[in-house]
């Protein structure tokens, strides 16, 4: 039985419509195992639970042959590093995945948190990822943190300054995934491009939307695939 925890707040100077969801628990099974690890870019925020991006990339997986598990899911908007270490110690997870995804770091940089301990926090989680993909870090996949400055949310704030933290934000989980052993997959310029299209922001005016995250899969799906068809 797997904790998957949905949104309750997001960014919360502007709280997001509709954000407010029960906490459900839900069981998987299946050949191959996922597990994904984040906050509201996991959880799909705004988005039907069959949009979500780790639901769309086990649909694609399974479309190309490798019998994918829907993906458990350890998120909620508004999560931290600090607060996701939380939520994995009290989720029941299973002892070993086939795959382990990363994507955490956006509240950090939100709320202003110190750099290095976003550094610090994330390590840590790298290896609790490592530790659910068996000991096998090259079945981790850290993902880069999107860019929320260019959407509507963000339109009276300097977007030029959130677009510069963002990328120091993503410069360390990089580092860090490489310093791990593990792989590193960049969604940010894709986010990006919502600047100039709006079909690719949900309806909250700042997550992204489910034509978003099917982007997403240009750059998730053939690492995801390296890594399972290993098995």
């Amino acid at each position: 039985m797997v904790l998957v925890a949905l949104s309750a707040a997001s960014f919360p100077p502007k709280p997001v419509p509709g954000a407010e969801r029960d906490t459900v628990a839900t069981s998987r099974g299946g050949a191959l195992h996922i597990l994904a690890l984040g906050d509201s870019y996991t959880i799909g925020e705004a988005v039907a639970p069959e949009d979500r991006w780790p639901a769309q990339l086990a649909r694609r997986l399974r479309a190309s042959g490798i019998n994918a598990a829907e993906p458990d899911l350890v998120a909620k908007t508004g999560w931290t590093t600090g607060e996701l270490a939380a939520g994995i110690a009290e989720a029941r997870l299973r002892p070993r995945y086939d795959l382990v995804t990363l994507l955490i770091g956006v509240n950090n940089q939100y709320r202003g948190l110190p750099i290095e301990q976003y550094r610090k926090q994330l390590r840590s989680l790298l290896g609790r990822a490592r530790d659910f993909a068996g000991g096998d870090p090259e079945r981790v996949i850290v993902i880069s943190i999107p860019d929320w400055g260019v959407t509507p949310f963000a339109a009276d704030r300097d977007r030029n300054a959130i677009a510069a933290a963002i990328d120091i934000f993503n410069g360390i989980n990089q580092e860090e995934a490489a310093r791990a052993g593990s792989r590193w997959v960049d969604v940010t310029g894709i986010s990006r491009e919502a600047a100039a299209d709006s079909a690719l922001v949900a309806s909250d005016g700042l997550h992204p939307s489910a034509v978003m995250y099917r982007r997403w899969l240009q750059v998730l799906l053939p690492e995801a695939w390296a890594v399972l068809s290993r098995n």
